[in-house]
């Protein structure tokens, strides 16, 4: 007579015995598995996203830590956020951190030092970030040395005129070390600063050339598997829309006579065939306002 009791040695009892178990292994694996799929995203938009406000004390100890660029980052970016706030006493908040952003841009890397550069211009009250801006001009990396110039035009400052006059012009990125050029991307191609363009075969290693600008691949200068030397122009860059747009803004205001033919070349003709109907407008409005200067 059965008494309903389970008997291990029954395969069959065993198993009924252990579904039960794996069943509420799986669902918690399943459960663990779904949680992570949400926290990752969420973990990484948090590491990411600059617009998490950061107190007084966070900003200073975010712009201390030299250890961790990122977070100077988004100590830079609540920075701007401050000087751009409508709210009077949060805009003289920034000013205290002001020193701070001058040492970045003094000794921070390339990120850092074009956002500096650009963040310097958000306010042309403080005659320190003029003079900073200046000594930008000169730095290796040309968006610095972009975002400087533009930043300049808010002082009413054309000092950096020569270098919007280059950003309007195909840009001829060089090789930062010798060694025989291996290209990756092709012309027509467009690109964005840090975006692997190729690499450079030396004798110890294969080493990678990044751009430093955006824009599109105009041609390489130099044909695949030449040994080219350090500081020799491999790739010519056409300008991206977006820094045309800035430089026609800029010349606007200080552009003169001389550079009437640059500009005009992107209100009509082959350069604004492929350019957005805004930047068209804004070269035949520049173009406008130069020639009122005469």
């Amino acid at each position: 007579m059965s008494t309903g009791a389970v008997n291990p040695a029954n395969p069959a009892d065993a198993e009924k015995t252990a579904k039960p178990g794996i069943k509420r292994r799986w669902l918690l694996f399943i459960l663990a598995l779904t949680f992570l799929f949400i926290l990752m995203p969420f973990l990484f938009w948090e590491a990411t996203w600059f617009g998490r406000p950061l107190d007084d004390a966070q900003l200073q100890t975010s712009l201390a830590d030299t250890g961790q660029p990122r977070d100077i980052q988004h100590a830079l970016s609540q920075i701007a956020d401050r000087i751009l706030s409508p709210d009077a006493a949060r805009r003289d908040s920034a000013r205290r951190f002001y020193p701070d952003v001058i040492r970045v841009a003094q000794n921070g890397g390339d990120e850092l030092r074009i956002t500096a550069a650009w963040l310097m211009g958000q306010d042309n009250s403080y005659p320190e970030f003029q003079r900073e801006l200046v000594v930008l001009l000169g730095d290796p990396n040309p968006m610095v040395r972009r975002n400087a110039a533009l930043a300049l035009v808010r002082f009413h400052d054309a000092t950096g005129l020569g270098e919007i006059r280059a950003i309007l012009q195909p840009y001829a990125a060089p090789a930062a070390h010798s060694g025989k050029l291996i290209e990756r991307l092709k012309p027509a191609e467009t690109i964005n600063p840090g975006a692997l363009v190729g690499s450079l075969q030396t004798d110890g290693a294969k080493l990678e050339i990044r751009s430093q600008v955006p824009g599109t691949i105009d041609r390489w200068l130099v044909a695949d598997g030449t040994v080219v030397n350090a500081g020799q122009p491999v790739l010519l860059v056409d300008p991206s829309p977006a820094e045309v747009w800035e430089a026609l803004r800029a010349l606007y205001l200080i552009g003169q006579t001389q550079d009437l033919p640059a500009v005009e070349q992107f209100a009509s003709g082959s350069e604004s065939a492929n350019l957005p109907p805004d930047i068209r407008h804004q070269a035949a409005t520049t173009a406008e306002a130069i020639r009122s200067r005469k």
